[in-house]
């Protein structure tokens, strides 16, 4: 009994020392994935980029705004 409870001490102080660096692990690959999910955002066309003059999608387009007219 006596050697279980210092394994289980050692088990614990071992946990106690590895927690912060597990934890400051998980936030840096939290971080991470947010800039990498930004990063994507930033190079998807937008909706009023991806769109063209003959798009079916109905946009407001003044006349003097129309590719066709300029």
């Amino acid at each position: 009994m006596n050697l279980f409870l210092n394994y289980l001490v050692v088990t614990v102080l071992l946990a106690l020392v590895l927690l912060p660096a597990g934890l400051g692990l998980a936030r840096e690959r939290r971080i991470d994935r947010q800039l990498r999910d930004a990063a994507r955002r930033e190079a998807e066309p937008t909706e009023t980029e991806s769109r063209g003059a003959f798009s079916r999608e109905p946009h407001a387009v003044g006349p003097a705004q129309c590719p066709l007219l300029s």
